[in-house]
């Protein structure tokens, strides 16, 4: 897989929250990093603090972790194979594709083991 050497992950700054709001709520002037329309609502993911200070119900606290590689949208098996690694280290990821990168929210407590082990895959693949 020719991404895996490349993956280059970044670890953002902060803390961020997955929240839902109704499908009406103004989000304008939010930081807010992606949306997931949902028969329940609008899933935000955003800084911590907005949320807070907005009140909104906090379903996941999590770091932000970004894979630098640019990934095709129709790559086959990178997600699966992150996903995998972190997964045999008991890390839990939800992935937000972008159009030239993979987005992954790992739980706070997790993101420097996170980032390791996508350092450590990457360095595997590249054969190090």
């Amino acid at each position: 897989m020719d991404y895996l050497p490349n993956l280059d992950p970044e670890l953002h700054e902060g803390v961020y929250v997955f929240t839902t709001v109704p499908l009406s709520a103004n989000t304008v002037g939010l930081d807010v990093v992606a949306t997931m329309r949902e028969r329940e609502g609008l899933t935000l993911v955003l800084p911590e603090k907005q949320a807070v200070q907005q009140g909104f119900d906090l379903a996941f606290r999590c770091a932000w972790i970004t894979l630098r590689v640019d990934s095709a949208l129709e790559a086959v098996g990178l997600t699966a194979a992150f996903a995998r690694a972190l997964a045999d280290d008991s890390i839990a990821c939800n992935v937000i594709a972008g159009t030239h990168h993979d987005h992954l929210f790992v739980p706070v407590g997790r993101a420097a083991d996170a980032l390791q082990c996508l350092r450590d895959l990457q360095r595997r693949a590249a054969g190090d």
